[in-house]
């Protein structure tokens, strides 16, 4: 049995989804960046070490932006929302703000998926099947 193939799309659905991820991470290094005085007025005994963490997390969000078009990025953007979880040990805003994202980073992992399967399928937009 062999399977079907089909056309490509008319229009680039992954031109999209990197816009979608690097709009992501903008948003996520902003949050952590206006939690941060937050974290600094709220919390005793801040270490200048805890402070370069999180200004660490918000490039690396930064920097994600540059690898979007890697396949490797989106394991390596849930990897990064481990990293923002574990700043629970620093103020649990910088955790929940990694918990949150968390969930967000989770539905686009579907979403990417979704896409992939129904690609698979012929059912986007302008896929025709391929005859042999």
């Amino acid at each position: 049995m062999t399977t079907q193939r089909f056309t490509p799309p008319t229009k680039d659905p992954w031109k999209s989804f990197r816009g979608i991820l690097s709009g992501t991470l903008i948003l996520e290094m902003i949050v952590i960046l206006l939690a941060l005085p937050v974290v600094i007025k709220l919390t005793s005994g801040l270490t200048a070490v805890k402070i370069g963490y999180v200004l660490l997390l918000a490039a690396a969000c930064f920097a994600g932006c540059m690898v979007v078009k890697k396949p490797w990025a989106i394991p390596a953007f849930c990897a990064l929302q481990v990293a923002v979880i574990a700043g629970f040990a620093v103020h649990w805003g910088i955790g929940s703000v990694g918990v949150v994202f968390g969930l967000v980073w989770a539905y686009i992992v579907y979403i990417e998926r979704d896409v992939k399967k129904r690609m698979a399928q012929g059912r986007l937009q302008g896929q025709e099947p391929i005859s042999d």
